[in-house]
């Protein structure tokens, strides 16, 4: 019974993935800015499990990308891909091990997001090795941070309410 809500949630959290974005959409930077596809992914982790959250981090900016054409698969969607997996996955796999506490969620998320800009970082590093151009740390600290500022900032506020909301509800299934 827990797969079966497991690949219902996880449809619902892809699809609510690839919409998200539309909120932002007329405006490139905005949807830059706040990173709206994230919210779906990490929230995938922390309700369905490492598994479950990599799946929809990895297909999410893919399937968004030839659907819509947004973001470009080249490079974009295709390191996004693995920097949501990268969320998705942490999220899962530290709240399953870390103490069931609401503040271990903070902890949770924080770490989650360093990992994935880490892996986003590494994934630009290779594609721009490849393709002859430069990816520096300046270049990584602009994409994954400074640029993300009002992202990062929506996401430790909005993700542990709803964690502790869906906590509350008995929705986790990766407890």
């Amino acid at each position: 019974m827990k797969t079966v809500k497991r690949l219902v949630y996880s449809a619902l959290l892809l699809a609510l993935a690839l919409v998200l974005p539309f909120l932002t959409g007329q405006i490139p930077q905005v949807g830059s800015a706040l990173c709206p596809m994230h919210i779906p992914v990490l929230l995938c982790g922390f309700v369905c499990g490492a598994p479950w959250g990599m799946a929809v981090g990895l297909i999410a900016p893919i399937m968004r990308s030839l659907l819509f054409q947004m973001p470009p698969m080249w490079p974009t969607a295709f390191a996004m891909a693995f920097e949501l997996a990268a969320y998705g996955f942490a999220t899962g796999m530290l709240y399953k091990f870390l103490p069931k506490k609401n503040v271990m969620i903070y902890v949770n998320l924080v770490l989650s997001m360093l990992i994935g800009r880490v892996v986003w970082g590494l994934v630009r590093f290779a594609i721009a090795g490849l393709g002859g151009s430069e990816f520096s740390i300046a270049l990584f600290v602009a994409g994954a941070f400074t640029q993300a500022i009002p992202g990062i900032i929506l996401h430790i506020v909005l993700i542990p309410i709803l964690v502790m909301a869906l906590k509350k509800g008995k929705i986790l299934l990766n407890d």
